[in-house]
């Protein structure tokens, strides 16, 4: 059952979006915040992987192809960490391709979100998803 879209429905939670294109960044960034959330940011993988380890976030938005550290290895290095391998972590491309969801999946990614993230869908995409990882789905509908 979808939870209903309060301004306040994410108050509270610190989230991390790992993204290097700015257009994708700028409108996650920004729904996250209009509904509460205190959104961390991080234009590639190293830096994800650093943020995530200070502030250890409610979950992780990650694009998959950014430079220096892609998305799949900061995922890799997130679940090699104690500290931080609890972290549920969104995967985020635009290469969209049969199978992508899959192999997201199977690589320890919790769900897929494909770009250009748009917002009028964004945050009704992302409740769906967030609502397949049992801690946030009871945290949200306790909120």
């Amino acid at each position: 059952m979808p939870v209903e879209i309060r301004r306040d429905l994410l108050k509270g939670w610190n989230i991390l979006v790992v993204e290097d294109e700015p257009d994708s960044l700028e409108v996650a960034e920004r729904i996250l915040r209009f509904y509460g959330a205190t959104v961390y940011t991080a234009a590639n993988g190293r830096d994800g992987l650093e943020t995530a380890r200070k502030i250890h976030p409610k979950f992780i938005i990650s694009d998959l192809s950014m430079p220096v550290m892609d998305g799949w290895e900061m995922l890799y290095e997130l679940k090699q960490d104690r500290s931080t391998t609890d972290i549920p972590v969104i995967a985020l491309t635009a290469h969209a391709m049969k199978g992508d969801r899959e192999r997201a999946i199977i690589a320890g990614f919790h769900n897929y979100l494909t770009k250009p993230l748009t917002p009028a869908t964004f945050m009704r995409d992302l409740l769906v998803l967030l609502d397949n990882i049992p801690d946030i789905a009871l945290a949200l509908k306790a909120s």
